[in-house]
Parts: C-alpha cells; sequence; structure tokens
C-alpha cells in the first residue's frame, strides 16, 4: 500500500471522472490521499470529499499565491474546518519567490500567521517552497522544532541539500512529487538519496507534475507508484521497502492508520534477511534512536523479550532465497555470541550467506578474543569505526564506562584480527558528526587496515 499525501483532486479537472480517478487509485494500492486546501474555497471543497470517502483527509490553508486576497473572515473560516477531525494539518501555506503572485512581504506575514495558527491547533504544517530557502528557513526557525506541536511537511521538495538538511533539523519530513522522475533533475534525486527513511514521503500534486512514464498527462493519485518506484530505485530499496517506510511515517505524523508492531525479530530490505537478537548495546551514541524509537524501514524492532536460536531459526524460513543473512536490529549481536554461531552455523549449512553488523566490542565484552570462534560462520563482517580518535569516539559513541579510554582502541585491534579469520572485512561510518574527520576515518581503513569503508547516512538503508 501507498500514500499520496498531497492531492488536489477537488479541482476542475477532475469534475468529469472524479469518481473513477478514486477507484483507480484503490486499484493501484494508495491506501490514503491527503486533499490539500489552497484557499477557504478548496480548502471547504477537500473537507466535503473527506466526510464523503473514508480514504481522504483534508487540509486548510492559504497557498502564497493567493495570500493577497486574504479578508477579515478567512483565518476564522480556516480554524473552523480545522476543528473537524479529519481535517488534519494547516496549509498548504508558505513562500514562493518563483511566481510572486502575492507581494512577498505579504507571504511572510501569512505563513508566520499559518505557523501560529498550526501551533495553536497542534497540527502539522504543509509546506510549499520555492525560491525561498534563506526567509523559509530563518522564519521556521522562530518556531521549530516545537515541543508541544507536530512539524509538518515540505512538499514537492525542489531545494537543495542544504534546505533539506536546515529542514531535516527542525523535525520536517520531505516529500517528493513527480518532478524528480524528470530526465534532467538528477541534483533532486541525489537529494533523494539522503533523506532517512523516517523523514520521508511520496505525492503526486496532482493534477499537476505527473511523473516518468506519465509525464505530460493529468496526474493523478494512482500514478504516485511511479515516483515511489523512483525513489526506491535510487536509494537501493524495493518498493515495498519505501512503501513500508512511509505508511509508517503518515501514521507517526497524522495518526493514520496503523503503528508498527514491536517484537519483530526476523526483516527483509531489499534482498537481504536481518536478524534482530537484541536491544542491549554497549553503546549509546548520539545519533541512534535506539532507546526512543527503535524503527528501521517501517519495522519496530523494540523486543518484549530477545528471542531464542529457536525462534530465530523458524522465522527465517530458507536462507538461500535471500542475498545475506545479516545479524544487526537495534543491538550489539555479540553480545549474545552462542546465539550467533548457533544460527549462523544452521544458516550456512542451509546454504545461506552471512554477515555480522558490529560496534567491534565483541572481545572487551567477552574477554578474550573470540574471532577464531567466528571462523567458516560469518563471510562478512561490518564494524562501526565511527570515529578518527579515541577521544571523539567516546565523545560520539559513548561506550559503557568500563569500555571508556580503550574502546577505539579495542575496536581498531577487532578490525584488523578480523582480516584473519572472516573473508570480508568493512568498516563504517556514520556521517554527518561534525567533529569526525571522515577522510582520516577512511585512510585508517584503507590504508592501516586495508578493508573496505563505506560513509553511510543514519536511517538510510537499515
Amino acid at each position: 500500500m501507498i500514500i499520496d499525501t498531497h492531492a488536489h483532486i477537488d479541482g476542475p479537472d477532475f469534475d468529469e471522472d472524479r469518481e473513477e480517478v478514486i477507484q483507480r487509485a484503490v486499484d493501484s494500492g494508495v491506501q490514503y490521499i491527503l486533499n490539500i486546501g489552497c484557499d477557504v474555497e478548496s480548502s471547504y471543497q477537500s473537507l466535503v470529499l473527506a466526510e464523503q470517502y473514508a480514504m481522504i483527509y483534508a487540509t486548510a490553508g492559504v497557498h502564497p499565491h493567493d495570500v493577497k486576497n486574504i479578508n477579515d473572515y478567512t483565518y476564522s473560516n480556516l480554524r473552523e474546518m480545522l476543528a473537524h477531525p479529519k481535517m488534519v494539518a494547516v496549509g498548504e501555506t508558505g513562500l514562493d519567490y518563483f511566481k510572486n503572485y502575492s507581494p512577498q512581504d505579504l507571504q511572510r506575514i501569512h505563513f508566520r500567521k499559518h505557523i501560529e495558527l498550526a501551533l495553536e491547533l497542534k497540527k502539522p504544517l504543509i509546506i510549499h517552497c520555492r525560491d525561498a530557502n534563506e526567509d523559509m528557513v530563518s522564519i521556521l526557525s522562530e518556531y521549530y522544532p516545537s515541543a508541544d506541536s507536530p512539524s509538518g511537511i515540505f512538499h514537492c521538495f525542489s531545494g537543495d541539500q542544504n534546505l533539506a538538511d536546515k529542514a531535516l533539523e527542525m523535525g520536517f519530513y520531505i516529500s517528493f512529487s513527480g518532478s524528480v522522475t524528470f530526465k534532467k533533475l538528477d541534483h533532486l534525486r541525489e537529494v533523494a538519496k539522503t533523506i532517512p527513511a523516517d523523514k520521508l514521503f511520496v505525492e503526486t500534486d496532482c493534477p499537476f507534475l505527473a511523473p516518468v512514464p506519465k509525464r505530460g498527462k493529468r496526474n493523478e493519485p494512482a500514478y504516485v507508484n511511479h515516483t515511489a518506484e523512483l525513489l526506491a530505485e535510487v536509494r537501493g530499496l524495493k518498493l515495498e521497502d519505501l512503501q513500508r517506510a512511509s505508511t509508517l511515517n503518515f501514521f507517526e505524523l497524522f495518526g493514520i492508520g496503523e503503528a508498527a508492531p514491536s517484537g519483530t525479530i526476523v526483516y527483509q530490505i531489499r534482498d537481504s534477511l536481518y536478524i534482530n537478537l537484541t536491544n542491549r548495546c554497549t553503546d549509546n551514541c548520539v545519533f541512534c534512536t535506539r532507546l526512543t524509537r527503535p524503527i528501521v524501514q517501517g519495522y519496530n524492532l523494540a523486543l518484549k523479550r530477545e528471542p531464542t536460536s529457536e525462534e530465530i531459526w523458524d522465522a527465517i524460513d530458507d536462507p538461500a532465497k535471500y542475498k545475506e543473512v545479516v545479524f544487526c536490529g537495534y543491538g550489539e549481536p555479540t553480545l549474545r555470541l552462542d546465539v550467533v554461531k548457533e544460527v549462523a552455523k544452521k544458516i550456512k549449512d542451509a546454504g545461506g550467506r552471512v554477515r555480522l553488523n558490529t560496534n567491534g566490542h565483541g572481545n572487551m565484552i567477552h574477554k578474550r578474543n573470540i574471532l577464531p570462534e567466528l571462523k567458516g560462520l560469518i563471510d562478512e563482517v561490518s564494524v562501526s569505526l565511527n570515529a578518527d580518535s579515541s577521544e571523539k569516539y567516546d565523545e560520539i559513541c559513548q561506550p559503557l564506562p568500563m569500555f571508556r579510554n580503550r574502546a577505539y582502541g579495542m575496536i581498531k585491534e577487532f578490525i584488523a584480527e578480523s582480516r584473519k579469520y572472516i573473508p570480508d572485512v568493512q568498516a563504517t561510518i556514520v556521517t554527518q558528526q561534525d567533529s569526525v574527520d571522515e577522510d582520516r576515518c577512511k585512510e585508517i581503513s584503507e590504508n592501516e587496515f586495508e578493508v573496505n569503508y563505506r560513509e553511510r547516512r543514519y536511517n538510510m538503508v537499515g
């Protein structure tokens, strides 16, 4: 199932076949449509549709093009509509300095008023931003992130990486329309690769911006799958991975749909199967949401209890049908070394390939060199280096007190020792840690240890 988070099917382009358009959306797997208000009239029509169709929800606001038409009754009308339970967000609102259909100073005044209305009502914002990045960030940063109100969505994102990063820092979600499929917009696809899975949405903005291969036609909610397929491809995912994550995002932002069930033991991303052994870890990394939001690509990895070897094996079905089976999850797998060895042997005996993702603390945890025990069981090990010095490692990864001041050195020893027993060894870092010299991390990995090196953005693939 997929969600169209930004549509305008209340407009005249759909007057002759609106019911058929909605049915085509249902037939193509669209679960919900968020129909967006651009002025008082379209907000009202969006509400009418929301009352008529269970799958449609609505928003109310005034587009920056139309703020010149705001009168003494506009905000009271919006507030009245927003009291309806199917009116879930304020907007579309924002700034558009490309067409300037309304004066820029007036746009800024009413953008602030929309923000204040959203904060008052504790509803998300639906934001339109075109050629107004600097003022957009400046105004939003006066209000967000807000502890008392949800953020919202930058819809039909067309900005640069800096705008995306600023929006994410303030807690906003990023939504891509059909424009991300256009041939000449490589820069937009590059931005799309960097958006964390738990901040990503897909939309049509119909009837505008029909995606390839429908470009030039009237856009409609059923076409949202084409954009989703492109986004999944550029992010190295399958369509169902993107659908699952964005559907959970919709629930978490709007409360519509269902939460991801906890207690996930195994979970598939792309052609790999991941094993969630434990939520315990000997690090408490500053970037990790293990204790606050243990979600990966729409899966909830919070464990009610740690699974047994038998439960894990029963959940795996056929290891040989996956590209690899990975000990990962939101925790450190080597804390359960005996389970890793037992399950890995079964996977290997069944013709599967095994990868271990670890923070490299295994030898410290067990007070012995565990790597000889993994020979023949683990085909690849990926070790989180995450820093270029011991001091920076302790600052960022915050290991348990008994491991501080020595964890980084032991991790380096673990990487070096891994090469003796495991065929493929990789060192990784999570990017965007300002104090870390990423070039130095690459040099350490490739020159000092002669292992593969990978930079990864947190919660990108899983």
